[in-house]
């Protein structure tokens, strides 16, 4: 689906409990200075994600995926690059950190992604990677959160791992 700003302006104004200080004009006014975060959020739609503010950090906008499970464009995914290098039987075609890394998004933290939970319900069927601390990474495993059970669950697993339920969420601060 292509994205406009027609597109982001209806999600703003369809969900006002995510941004709930925050004018449409800002948004638009920060997004036509920013063409290339206009790009990163078209990107983030046209694979599902479903992009909305979630908020502000100083003066910068932040933009998460707010649909409803993990992005269906970006699932299948190991959680970086070396873990899909590493991995000798049945490698994924991407990684997590990869495809955000090329579209200027990152992965939501895990304080982002319960921030993200406590505007809405989201993933209680799929899974995303968080972004994770170098020293759980370094000892081979990365970081995945979820809802069940009306909570929200971090949990762990090999970064060389991938399903068809897991994918990522990803940031834009503009």
């Amino acid at each position: 689906m292509e994205l406009s700003l027609k597109t982001l302006k209806d999600r703003f104004i369809q969900h006002p409990e995510r941004h709930p200080e925050l004018a449409w004009e800002r948004v638009e006014a920060r997004l036509q200075a920013k063409p290339e975060a206009l790009e990163a959020l078209r990107w983030m739609e046209e694979t599902g994600g479903e992009p909305d503010v979630i908020g502000t950090e100083g003066e910068r906008l932040l933009f998460a995926d707010c649909s409803g499970e993990t992005p269906a464009g970006r699932v299948s995914l190991c959680y970086d690059e070396a873990a899909r290098v590493r991995r000798k039987k049945n490698p994924p075609a991407d990684s997590a950190e990869a495809q955000a890394g090329r579209h200027g998004i990152a992965l939501l933290t895990e304080e982002q992604y319960r921030r993200l939970q406590s505007l809405g319900e989201f993933d209680c069927k799929s899974s995303s990677w968080i972004a994770t601390p170098p020293e759980i990474r370094a000892l081979g495993g990365a970081l995945f959160c979820e809802r069940r059970y009306g909570a929200v669950f971090t949990f762990h697993n090999g970064a060389d791992s991938y399903y068809s339920v897991r994918g990522w969420r990803g940031l834009l601060s503009v």
